[in-house]
């Protein structure tokens, strides 16, 4: 693939220039997203820097301009307001001298018909992987400590290494654009793949690989400005988690996808094997349900045809607030809840994304030990998303649970003691909100929901200038 002359890889100097561009953007703007806690040491920081941006604004070199325009175009994507870690302007494509119709989302046609391989068919496939390696059934032993390997099917491999009982972790992920701003794009990709590391416990990450093509229908314009901010927002995330990307691979597709690989080395305790959920034990949801509806959603705003069919159950603003919340949940890293599943004995985990809640449920159930069942009676929402999957004709499945999400919140069976206190904490680390969704019972290794669950509107209240 990337041998010389190959004509799906880029071109070297054309990709040495959107390195290029990256990296001065990345100097010339400060990280725009911090966790919430952080907001008064981010402003600190921030006001020296804008200072030396309004310097440099002032009489830049010659050749530097360009790169000087595309960053103060791209400072314009942060509102003004106060919770503005939170709440991002629209991203603007004629900031960056793009078309107004501009849309990332229309460089992934297939997304529009599902882009995973349905769950039934791929567990086939690993089923034959599996047989073949023979991994389910066999453990390793190192300085007489058995470690389990990991099966296919779990959120990330885990190798036994043959070096003092240490073990390989790593996953990787990629898909196709959901939002709009390829900055919250390229941090929404980098958090999906390390939550396979966080579902799995591990909350350190040694090592990231990006991997990006960029869509043959993109312009040469599009792509110089698309491209470094996607880049840049993937950087920043890892960044946020504790780690930096060392390499990857850039092709050209007809598609635009980012994702990318995540590796690190552990010790036996610094993993959780998601296979010891116990009768008795509850479930645990760390970021609520909607974001494929929320998008869906903000796309139909310029469908008159479709948005028809949801307008009478929401408004405008109510679609603009939830795709914000949604970006806002995706590009939230998993860590802090992988951190805590350790405090409160977590006895297994996984992350909710495409196959949605009830999918990744189901996949849990089937990896316990027990003899157990999954029961889930609650069902944590994006704010109005509810109404506006019933008012599209239950075309999501979001109430039965078969509603994608994105770099979702991580699943977890937790004791039932420890539960209240493991959401009560991880709002006030995070002031984010986790609920307790349903139960383990004694059952034949299957999940299930309710006919009628409990739908939670997230959050309860609206608060002016606030997404949460």
């Amino acid at each position: 693939m990337a041998g010389y002359g190959h004509p799906y890889v880029i071109h070297a100097a054309n990709l040495a220039q959107v390195y290029e561009q990256a990296a001065q953007a990345q100097q010339q703007q400060a990280e725009p997203v911090r966790i919430a806690h952080e907001h008064a040491q981010y402003q600190q920081q921030q006001q020296p820097l804008q200072q030396q941006q309004q310097i440099r604004a002032a009489s830049p070199p010659h050749h530097l301009q360009a790169q000087d325009a595309l960053a103060q175009a791209a400072q314009l994507e942060l509102g003004q307001n106060p919770n503005a870690l939170a709440i991002r302007r629209p991203f603007d494509p004629t900031a960056h001298d793009l078309e107004a119709n501009f849309r990332l989302t229309r460089f992934a046609d297939l997304k529009g018909r599902g882009c995973k391989v349905p769950q039934e068919v791929l567990l086939k496939l690993l089923e034959g992987l599996q047989d073949d390696q023979g991994q389910e059934e066999h453990s390793t032993h190192f300085m007489h400590v058995q470690i389990a390997k990991v099966g296919i099917g779990m959120d990330a491999s885990i190798t036994p290494l043959r070096h003092s009982g240490l073990s390989l972790v790593q996953t990787t992920d990629f898909f196709y654009p959901l939002v709009e701003d390829p900055y919250m794009q390229g941090k929404i990709a980098c958090a999906n793949v390390l939550s396979d590391l966080y579902a799995m416990g591990v909350t350190e990450c040694d090592n990231m690989l990006m991997l990006l093509a960029v869509s043959t229908k993109m312009t040469e314009k599009e792509r110089d400005v698309v491209i470094p901010l996607i880049m840049r927002g993937f950087k920043d995330c890892a960044l946020e988690a504790g780690t930096t990307v060392t390499g990857g691979q850039t092709v050209m597709n007809p598609w635009c996808t980012i994702g990318g690989v995540a590796t690190t080395i552990c010790q036996p305790n610094e993993f959780i094997i998601p296979d010891s959920a116990v009768v008795g034990d509850v479930l645990v949801l760390t970021k609520p349900l909607g974001t494929q509806v929320a998008l869906n959603a903000h796309q139909w705003l310029d469908q008159p045809e479709r948005w028809n069919r949801i307008k009478l159950v929401v408004s405008e603003e109510d679609v603009r607030k939830a795709y914000q919340r949604s970006m806002d949940s995706m590009a939230r890293l998993n860590r802090t809840a992988s951190r805590l599943m350790h405090k409160y004995n977590a006895h297994a985990a996984t992350d909710v994304t495409g196959f949605g809640l009830l999918g990744h449920a189901q996949a849990l159930a089937r990896s316990q030990k027990a003899e157990v069942g999954f029961v889930i009676h609650n069902l944590p929402v994006i704010a109005k998303m509810a109404a506006v999957g019933k008012a599209c004709g239950n075309m999501f499945q979001l109430q039965q649970g078969n509603s994608a999400e994105t770099s979702g919140g991580l699943l977890i069976c937790l004791p039932r003691e420890q539960a209240a206190a493991y959401c009560k904490d991880i709002q006030k680390v995070e002031g984010y909100q986790a609920w307790i969704i349903g139960i383990v019972e004694k059952g034949n290794k299957t999940a299930r929901i309710i006919d009628k669950p409990r739908v939670i509107e997230v959050p309860a209240k609206e608060k002016d200038g606030e997404l949460w």
